[in-house]
């Protein structure tokens, strides 16, 4: 290659004309294909965690209750006052505010699944990694099936909607046994 005002050319014999494109491609595939560093704006914000956190403990209080009360007690915690009139916000408020609220189900799931790794032994670790890809193949699947069905921008609050709910049960089951775990210490 040469450099010729400002363009790249390809001098090789059987490569003719600018090799512009295939650096464009390149260049293109590694921005692409390289993961994007977390961003200050992923981690979910204090009194999200707070208000979950809160309402999780309430739950724990009461005592006796079931991983579907949990969910149906703190669900849409952040999310329904983040939205306020669900008529009235604009599809990209609810998308917003439902992904604030799946930020705080994130952090619950990751750090009771930290939980889990640091105490369970090498076999049980696999398996629980190994029922992790599975669940993430299949909540995937499942919030993408809500644009499949409806084809269209209005299937996109419903998989934020989708994205929220699957990742609080799953932050809710593993706090389950990560509680367990603490509560054996």
């Amino acid at each position: 290659m040469s450099a010729e005002r400002g363009r790249l050319i390809c001098v090789h014999p059987r490569v003719r004309g600018t090799c512009n494109s295939v650096i464009l491609s390149l260049a293109l595939a590694l921005i692409v294909g390289l993961p994007l560093p977390a961003r200050a704006e992923d981690a979910p914000v204090a009194k999200d965690v707070a208000a979950i956190g809160d309402c999780l403990r309430k739950q724990d209080k009461k005592g006796g209750g079931s991983q579907e009360a949990d969910e149906a007690a703190c669900l849409m915690t952040v999310a329904k006052p983040c939205i306020g009139d669900e008529g009235a916000a604009t599809s990209r408020r609810q998308i917003d505010c439902l992904d604030r609220e799946r930020r705080v189900w994130d952090q619950i799931l990751n750090e009771s699944y930290k939980t889990m790794m640091n105490t369970l032994d090498p076999d049980q670790q696999a398996k629980l990694r190994e029922m992790q890809r599975s669940w993430i193949a299949t909540r995937d699947l499942t919030c993408a099936f809500w644009y499949d069905y409806f084809q269209g921008t209005m299937a996109n609050p419903m998989i934020a909607s989708c994205n929220n709910r699957e990742t609080a049960r799953r932050a809710i089951f593993l706090r389950v046994f990560a509680t367990d775990i603490a509560d054996r210490k």
